[in-house]
């Protein structure tokens, strides 16, 4: 059978509110044209984001009434423990309540100033946490990653060649630790390949430097690996997954993402000393090390995710799907990162909007636009997450304008998928009328998601 269908069926539903065009242009106006500030009932697709938007199985809210509530030593905690201990390979699991607290806790250990900290590349709560404690984050993606139009199976890898000169010119003993972000959520979802995080490790190791994992997306990186990298279509996901951890020191993971849950993340490592110091953060900001900021049945949700995730039928379907709305709006003309990645279709805001200036954010522009046309709630990923400007005030735009539409796992059906295609071609079809944006109020972090904006002209 060539039809991939859903490998669930739907158990319960939640109803999607309708509005009109007019009602979103002043929900839009109120909100300062953020797509942050819309109220989330006034969204009809939303696919703002992956995280912690997934639909929960039926065992896993079996789950939720089994967890173990125990302040210390929780039945739940061990039950997660042993299961990311299992995936990981790592000795010490410590939780926390979603994935920027894990890299908060990380950074304020490691980082400060001078220290400088490379990936692939930094998704905007991870360079945030690692600039907070006034350490630099520096992205060294390879030249195809950063081309939209380039088809390859791995445009997410780290520069190898990059990362050497890297720790060259900048000094091992600046740099506390390498991350590499499987699936690289700022380069357009694309995977890692396992050659790309060996041969990371070995350049690490040469220095002395761990390697950590930006672990969100794990199982989606390993099932791409598993299509696309010779000598890995015959092995189980859930052996390329042990395979990939086994190059690392340590991981940060949000499990809203890859574990299916709605709130949950850890961080996990091999090293006593720094294990040692992030419990006892954790203990001042997130909580006990057997809970670390959540209730024991998220815990024990997270741990039931983990083993779901890992279904080959399940992933056919993710990455099939997701490949499937790319494929079709490709068809009509609409530019995207190519190529489809595993959580998210991206926009190629600059292509789609050659009109607007990038210091005009077109991806805001597509954003706006796509809410207002049709209820549809997707999110900036350039210039307004990215750009900035350097000491003489010049404007460092991203070096790419995408939107990205994430698709949240086992919640919108094919027919939800098609009205986003409908959409996204009626507003190619009417391009040349969008404005540009400017910022009219803006926090000095993150400021994507409090900034305010007013259309231009």
């Amino acid at each position: 059978m060539k039809t991939i269908i859903e490998p669930f069926r739907i158990k319960s539903v939640e109803p999607i509110k309708f509005t009109t065009v007019p009602e979103r242009e002043e929900i839009l106006r109120r909100g300062g044209y953020n797509i942050f500030m819309v109220p989330a009932e006034d969204v009809l697709i939303d696919l703002l984001t992956d995280s912690g938007t997934s639909a929960m199985s039926a065992d896993q809210w079996a789950g939720i009434m089994r967890g173990d509530e125990s302040y210390a030593g929780a039945r739940s905690f061990y039950r997660f423990r042993d299961k990311v201990r299992e995936l990981t390979g790592f000795k010490h699991i410590i939780p926390t309540h979603q994935g920027r607290a894990a890299e908060r806790i990380l950074f304020s250990i490691t980082g400060g100033p001078g220290k400088v900290v490379p990936n692939n590349a930094h998704f905007d709560t991870t360079r945030a946490n690692i600039e907070f404690s006034g350490a630099k984050a520096v992205d060294l993606p390879t030249a195809e990653g950063v081309d939209p139009d380039v088809i390859a199976d791995f445009k997410g890898n780290i520069n190898i060649a990059a990362l050497r000169e890297f720790i060259e010119k900048t000094g091992a003993e600046n740099i506390p630790l390498c991350m590499i972000t499987v699936t690289n959520n700022s380069g357009g979802g694309q995977p890692v390949s396992m050659q790309n995080i060996r041969e990371a490790k070995q350049v690490c190791q040469e220095y002395d430097i761990p390697l950590f994992l930006d672990a969100c997306r794990f199982a989606e990186n390993a099932y791409f690996i598993k299509l696309r990298e010779p000598g890995y279509a015959d092995r189980p996901v859930k052996s390329i997954v042990q395979e990939m951890f086994s190059y690392a020191d340590g991981a940060t993971m949000s499990a809203k993402k890859d574990a299916i849950v709605n709130i949950g993340g850890f961080i996990a490592m091999n090293d006593d000393g720094l294990a040692l110091e992030a419990r006892n953060l954790l203990i001042v900001t997130e909580g006990f090390p057997t809970y670390g900021g959540l209730a024991g049945r998220d815990l024990e949700a997270i741990a039931i995710g983990l083993e779901e995730v890992l279904d080959e039928h399940y992933l056919q379907y993710r990455i099939r799907s997701t490949a499937y709305l790319g494929e079709r709006i490709v068809a009509a003309g609409v530019p995207i990162l190519q190529p489809p990645g595993g959580h998210a279709i991206y926009l190629n805001a600059k292509k789609f909007l050659p009109h607007v200036p990038v210091d005009q954010f077109p991806g805001q522009s597509l954003t706006v636009e796509l809410y207002r046309h049709a209820g549809i709630r997707a999110v900036e990923i350039g210039s307004v997450m990215f750009g900035r400007h350097d000491a003489s005030g010049k404007f460092i735009p991203a070096s790419m304008e995408l939107v990205r539409l994430a698709i949240p796992r086992r919640v919108y059906t094919q027919s939800h998928i098609d009205y986003v295609i409908e959409a996204i071609i009626e507003v190619f079809q009417n391009r040349d009328k969008l404005p540009g944006y400017r910022i009219v109020e803006e926090p000095p972090l993150l400021r994507h998601f409090t900034a305010k904006f007013e259309p231009i002209g």
